[in-house]
């Protein structure tokens, strides 16, 4: 039996974490964590971690956080849900973590995007209003202006 070059045990990595990102993209609003995530694909959750984010940029928590509030964005654009609703229909048992993360990747905290989103988009196809409002990552929101008056 011959043991795996170090190239095919990359490769397998990388092909178990891209199950794992399609699993955060398609199970995002199940209580999903990183131990959970790492058992289904065979990893520790520290090289889950570790590898996760060699590969993507991010953590693995930053990520499946990016892909609820993007499902959040989309929900509170429709306007016929409340803030705890679609906090809860994406996956987030906290309120105050789903707002706090929402503001850092939005630049406004939820209830403000959900009464400016109504007007912003409406007209465009839904293929540009979803590139349009797509949330920055690691928190690169642009800060709000000091009001120096």
């Amino acid at each position: 039996m011959t043991t795996p070059t170090a190239e095919a045990v990359h490769l397998r990595d990388l092909a178990r974490l891209r199950r794992v990102r399609d699993r955060m993209d398609r199970d995002y609003a199940q209580p999903l964590d990183v131990e959970a995530l790492a058992r289904g694909a065979h990893m520790s959750a520290g090289h889950l971690s570790r590898q996760f984010r060699l590969a993507y940029g991010e953590s693995p928590y930053s990520y499946l956080m990016t892909r609820r509030i993007e499902r959040a964005m989309a929900l509170l654009r429709r306007g016929d849900l409340s803030v705890t609703e679609v906090c809860f229909a994406v996956g987030c048992s906290s309120l105050g973590t789903f707002s706090t993360r929402f503001a850092e990747l939005v630049g406004m905290p939820p209830s403000v995007y959900r009464e400016q989103a109504a007007g912003d988009l409406r007209g465009l196809p839904s293929c540009l209003s979803k590139q349009a409002s797509k949330p920055i990552r690691n928190r690169e929101a642009p800060a709000p202006e000091p009001d120096l008056a």
